[in-house]
């Protein structure tokens, strides 16, 4: 450890002053504390406005009258016009593993609606492509409703009854389409 004499310290103050002369020195950017409790309870406000907003960008309204022509026998199935039948067939193996799993035991009809248009919702903006819906089987009232709500919504490409690792009749396997990322580190 060598020790600094007096006048090696102010030659390396004088090199640092010629070095950084015409620098100015930055102001604080604190904030005052009375001012810091205004900006907390906007953000507040704004938190509350923002949550409400998201919350009804995510629902969707299903309506109850909708039927639609869906197969009599077989597995419940669906595919969308614009999309390859492949896609079905890709479900019914299994190819697809589901990323996210709702499970609407236990659930009313309306309840169950909104489960669904958050998790179809959340399903496209974090892109998410395929999820799981278990309604069970019990007395059929959310199995015979969820294929009608599903065929409504835009972003639902294609379902298929899940395989039996993934919830057989009680389940169903959901295509969904995904948002476009907003940021692409490679361009």
């Amino acid at each position: 450890m060598t020790i600094k004499k007096p006048e090696q310290d102010s030659d390396d103050f004088d090199l640092f002053r010629q070095a950084f002369g015409s620098v100015k020195p930055l102001k604080q950017d604190k904030v005052a504390p009375d001012r810091q409790e205004k900006l907390k309870a906007k953000s507040r406000t704004n938190t509350k406005s923002t949550r409400r907003e998201r919350q009804v960008t995510a629902s969707f309204a299903f309506s109850d009258m909708y039927q639609a022509a869906l197969p009599e026998s077989g597995p419940m199935r669906y595919c969308r016009d614009d999309v390859s039948s492949h896609l079905l067939k890709q479900l019914r193996r299994g190819d697809h593993y589901p990323e996210l799993i709702l499970d609407l035991h236990g659930l009313n009809r309306e309840a169950a609606k909104h489960e669904l248009s958050a998790l179809l919702h959340t399903a496209h903006k974090q892109l998410i492509d395929c999820v799981g819906i278990v309604h069970g089987i019990g007395s059929g009232v959310l199995k015979s409703a969820l294929p009608h709500l599903l065929i409504q919504h835009p972003h639902v490409m294609a379902f298929h009854q899940a395989p039996l690792e993934h919830g057989g009749q009680g389940a169903l396997l959901v295509l969904v389409e995904t948002a476009e990322p907003t940021f692409n580190p490679f361009r």
